[in-house]
């Protein structure tokens, strides 16, 4: 497999950095798109190579279809054009996730991410179904989304190469974090693009094949996951893996408080309030925030 021919088969070419962007909340918790947006320049002014709105860390499964709308529509507005914005647009049902990816399409996405529906347990055929009724729905590429310790759901070899077959599909993001599976579905799917979706294996995923990385760190501290980038696509492979080092220890220290809180509250210390987090997810508390700046500034990212 020449490095060529991976991405071959995606319109949009993607690669690089791209974070997948914060919903910012008000005290009382409704959406501030306003600030969604400033989020999504304050990341492209740093580097990053495309957004993608409703991810995991944009709390995509705690929004109604019609906050996700609004979401996509203020972040196209704002960084659109200068790079591509693909959005989340998945839901547990086929139904809701193809009127999901219309509306993205219409308020100007580039691109829609499709999380493998969750909840409910999906077999291969099912899940083939899926990504063709969505493809078939929309005149932009669609990206799969692999995170089966949140959906409940991995996709098989044989399984995401039909899905692979569909016309539309452009690529996938896994954040499965198992290794040898992305190393296989790259070998046997090189027209698709791969993004690694874990910040612990950003490295490792350009090393099997990615031509870049979703970064949840991306989203507070970009200039680092974008050095890294820089490194590895400069041949120097040294200098990347100890960045690669480096993110170890920011990913630890974003963890450190409750689910996701990390963040915000990195955000936070850079003077970007982003809110809370819409509950039952929680910001960190006064105290492991203090413990978060200090492990920052020890690190030297702040």
């Amino acid at each position: 497999m020449s490095t060529d021919e991976i991405g071959s088969g995606d319109p949009l070419s993607l690669e690089g950095v791209i974070p997948p962007t914060i919903t910012a909340f008000d005290a009382e918790e409704s959406v501030d798109y306003e600030t969604t947006a400033a989020h999504a320049r304050f990341v492209v002014d740093r580097g990053v190579d495309a957004v993608f709105p409703l991810g995991t860390n944009g709390e995509f499964a705690l929004l109604t279809d019609e906050e996700r709308a609004g979401v996509i529509e203020s972040v196209v507005e704002e960084v659109g054009g200068d790079v591509p914005v693909i959005a989340g647009v998945g839901a547990p049902s086929t139904y809701r996730t193809v009127e999901n990816a219309r509306r993205a399409a219409e308020v100007g996405a580039d691109g829609v991410v499709v999380v493998t529906p969750y909840y409910y347990p999906l077999d291969g055929e099912g899940a083939v179904s899926h990504y063709r009724r969505v493809a078939e729905a929309v005149d932009v590429p669609v990206y799969i989304y692999h995170i089966p310790g949140r959906t409940g759901n991995a996709l098989a070899l044989d399984t995401l190469a039909g899905i692979a077959s569909i016309e539309g599909v452009a690529g996938l993001k896994d954040s499965s974090k198992d290794v040898p599976w992305l190393g296989q579905a790259i070998a046997a799917n090189p027209e698709l693009t791969f993004l690694v979706g874990s910040d612990s294996l950003q490295f490792v995923g350009r090393a099997l094949g990615c031509t870049g990385g979703v970064s949840a760190v991306a989203n507070a501290v970009p200039e680092i996951v974008v050095e890294l980038h820089d490194a590895y696509n400069a041949g120097e492979r040294d200098r990347a893996r100890t960045i690669q080092e480096e993110l170890y220890e920011i990913r630890g220290a974003f963890k450190s408080g409750s689910y996701m809180a990390g963040v915000k509250s990195a955000l936070s210390l850079r003077g970007f309030d982003a809110g809370p987090l819409r509950e039952p997810l929680r910001r960190m508390s006064e105290g492991e925030e203090r413990d978060l700046e200090t492990r920052l500034q020890d690190l030297d990212v702040l």
